[in-house]
């Protein structure tokens, strides 16, 4: 088993808009999204990757390509993390979705909400989840438990796999913030998984990645000794 780092796409057209985009095509990234994708090159420098999966959408392409160039790497496409299907609220604004009866269903209880002609968000977990696992085992199979690969998908998408993580019951999911851009660090073991970082936007995840791969199944007792002064300067 190894180490995922997930990543929410680069931030794009709709998110800067206030749309509720889900799976409609050909959205691309603004000017923000775009300088985030080449900034990611420098952010993931020295992590060596075993590969790299992804949603099918176009934002997703976008926001790897720079990274994927630079590492001579060509990215899985893989359904089970697309984004979710809103169904008939896709397309529609935020401010305007907030007057809909589901939509406090969707705030307080998600494992209970379902998208008008789209998907539930309990369905969306189960794929996601069966998704990363399957790509990690794959992973830890061809590199050992050293292997560290990155997903790339969307905000609801990854705060599901974060949940299944983290142990946390997906009506509690909507707690956990993950940004356009973010890095989050997941490492599975036998147990458990770990972990070792949420919503990261700054410079880059090296140091945690380089750590995950030290210790088994175990969690340190005490909460572990932590970076050294050395590690965090």
């Amino acid at each position: 088993m190894g180490t995922v780092i997930l990543l929410r796409h680069a931030r794009s057209d709709a998110n800067g808009s206030g749309v509720l985009a889900g799976r409609t095509p050909h959205v691309d990234l603004d000017d923000t999204g775009r300088g985030q994708a080449v900034d990611l090159v420098g952010r993931l420098a020295g992590v060596e990757l075993a590969g790299i999966v992804r949603s099918p959408l176009l934002r997703c392409a976008e926001t790897l390509e720079p990274l994927a160039r630079a590492r001579g790497i060509d990215p899985v496409v893989d359904d089970g993390l697309c984004e979710v299907d809103y169904g008939d609220w896709t397309g529609r604004s935020l401010t305007e979705l907030q007057e809909e009866p589901q939509w406090r269903v969707v705030q307080a209880r998600p494992s209970a909400a379902r998208f008008p002609g789209g998907e539930g968000l309990s369905h969306v977990q189960h794929r996601a989840v069966e998704a990363v696992r399957s790509h990690d085992s794959r992973f830890g199979a061809e590199g050992g438990d050293s292997a560290v690969w990155l997903l790339c998908s969307h905000g609801d998408v990854i705060k599901s796999i974060l949940a299944d993580a983290l142990g946390m019951h997906l009506d509690l999911f909507q707690r956990l913030v993950v940004d356009p851009g973010s890095l989050s660090v997941v490492r599975y073991t036998e147990l458990r998984p770990f972990v070792l970082r949420i919503n990261d936007t700054g410079a880059g995840v090296s140091d945690f990645v380089a750590d995950s791969a030290a210790t088994g199944s175990d969690a340190a007792v005490g909460g572990g000794a932590g970076a050294s002064t050395a590690d965090a300067e």
